[in-house]
Order: C-alpha cells, then sequence, then structure tokens
C-alpha cells in the first residue's frame, strides 16, 4: 500500500529513517480487528489514542483516503474534501477532534472492506486494519425490526442481534437518556431519577443476549431507542423507533368525525380493538 505522507515531516531525518524502515511491509504487520454491524448501524473505529499537536490521523478506505486530522486541529477533511470526487460516504463520517476516531453513519453493505488507521508522528508510524463485514437486509426486515408499533399495555422486546463477545458492555437509550446497561451477567436499570421516574419496575434485560423488553407500555414510551455496544477496539450503535398507540387518540378522532358519515367507521374500529 502507498501512503500519502504529509510533507511536514519531510525533512525530519529520524522521521524519513523511520519511513524507509517500513518501507513494503505496510499492513503486513498492523494490527487486526474484526467488526460485524447489521446495515443501518453507526460504527465507531477507536484509535486508542488522543492525538497531539504533532501527529496526524489518516484514514483509508480500500487504499482511498477518507479522512484526515491533525492533532493541532489545523487541517480536517472527510471523504469528498480528502479526494476530489469521491463521494461514497458523503456526511456519513465522522473524526473525533480528540482521538482521531471514525464514526461511519448509517453504514451499507457497499462500506464492507478494509480501513487502514494510520497515525504518524516524528519518531513512530503506528498502524490499525479494521475489517468491517456489513449484514445487509431487505427494507421490510429492517422495518420490522427497528420500528414497532403497539397498543397501550402491551410489552415489546428490542433485540441486540448476535453479540459476538458477551462481555461487551451494552446500554440502552431511550431519546438520549440511558435506561439500562449490561456487561456480562452484571446489569443496571434505571439508575437515574428521570428514568427511574418514567419506566419504574416496567424494564427488563435478557442476561445473556442484552437484549431490552419494557411491560406495561405506555403512549409517553412513544420515541427513539438507541443500542450502544462498546468494545475496546469499535462500538456500535442502533436505533429502534417505537410507536405506542392508546384508545384516547381513537376516542378524540371519534368525537371529532361524529357528526359524519366517518363516525361508524372510528365506532366499528373503536370496538375492535
Amino acid at each position: 500500500m502507498q501512503w500519502n505522507i504529509s510533507e511536514n515531516f519531510s525533512n525530519n531525518s529520524a522521521y524519513n529513517e523511520l519511513l524507509m524502515s517500513s518501507s513494503g511491509v505496510s499492513g503486513v504487520d498492523a494490527d487486526v480487528v474484526s467488526v460485524s454491524v447489521m446495515e443501518g448501524d453507526s460504527v465507531t473505529l477507536h484509535t486508542d489514542d488522543k492525538t497531539n499537536q504533532q501527529e496526524y490521523v489518516k484514514w483509508y478506505f480500500d487504499d482511498i483516503r477518507i479522512a484526515q486530522i491533525t492533532g493541532d486541529l489545523s487541517y480536517i477533511c472527510t471523504d469528498v474534501q480528502c479526494n476530489e470526487g469521491t463521494e461514497r460516504f458523503r456526511d456519513r463520517l465522522k473524526l473525533d477532534h480528540q482521538t482521531g476516531s471514525l464514526t461511519i453513519m448509517n453504514i451499507t453493505n457497499t462500506d464492507s472492506g478494509l480501513y487502514h488507521l494510520e497515525i504518524i508522528s516524528s519518531s513512530s508510524i503506528s498502524e490499525k486494519i479494521f475489517s468491517v463485514a456489513v449484514h445487509g437486509v431487505s427494507a421490510a426486515e429492517r422495518d420490522k425490526m427497528k420500528r414497532k408499533s403497539v397498543k397501550e399495555g402491551e410489552s415489546f422486546t428490542l433485540y441486540t442481534g448476535e453479540i459476538k463477545n458477551p462481555n461487551d458492555l451494552k446500554m440502552w437509550y431511550f431519546n438520549d437518556t440511558r435506561i439500562a446497561e449490561i456487561t456480562g451477567v452484571a446489569c443496571k436499570i434505571c439508575t437515574d431519577v428521570q428514568c427511574e421516574e418514567r419506566f419504574r419496575d416496567r424494564l427488563k434485560l435478557d442476561h445473556q443476549t442484552g437484549s431490552l423488553t419494557i411491560m406495561n407500555t405506555r403512549t409517553t414510551d412513544s420515541g427513539l431507542y438507541h443500542l450502544q455496544i462498546n468494545s475496546s477496539r469499535f462500538s456500535i450503535t442502533r436505533s429502534f423507533s417505537i410507536n405506542v398507540t392508546g384508545e384516547y387518540n381513537l376516542v378524540i378522532s371519534i368525537e371529532k368525525y361524529s357528526n359524519s358519515s366517518a363516525f361508524y367507521y372510528y365506532l366499528l374500529l373503536l370496538f375492535s380493538l
């Protein structure tokens, strides 16, 4: 692989010597991390590093530079900004300005492949390779998994899917409020006051999979739920849209149309619940 090295280090003899010693073996001895995600997820590939002002962090996908950041933040680019005419990841890449970690949002099966991380300093070059496999699902199947509509009082379960490492930290969020987490068999549910008031005694975690069940649902449980799976090398975020419907909305509709021919339709619908 031919790396595009910044000219800022071109006059540094120690760096040039290091570059020559690593020439021709790039990626051979690099650490390889396997990542398996579902189409539509977001995944963050971690650098395990905090950038300093002397470092350059570069990301490549199939030998094409897709992101770069300097430690002093003087230069940052992603996708189309890094390569003229390249728009594969348009508006779907995000760089952490402190660590240089790369997030790929709304991932698609065409994003499967090798992602190469290169961290360059004046005294060293470190590399890591992420082998990302994106499992495609049909639009209908994805909607069935990630969009649920239930009646008030019913229960529903949000599934984690296949978990390769059961010891990974799995956290559940409702509208950005963390409501549950589990690592291995140790779990916590509703540790803050806001969560305790909303979901008191209505959440259940599967200790084997980390799947979350909400019992005796209310219309106020409607909203976005997020599952975040954290390992030391990467993080995966999966979103679920839940709509809880109740009789109240239907009764309001009947009253609104009681003087029209639509009244009988709504009345029949009400008694069919």
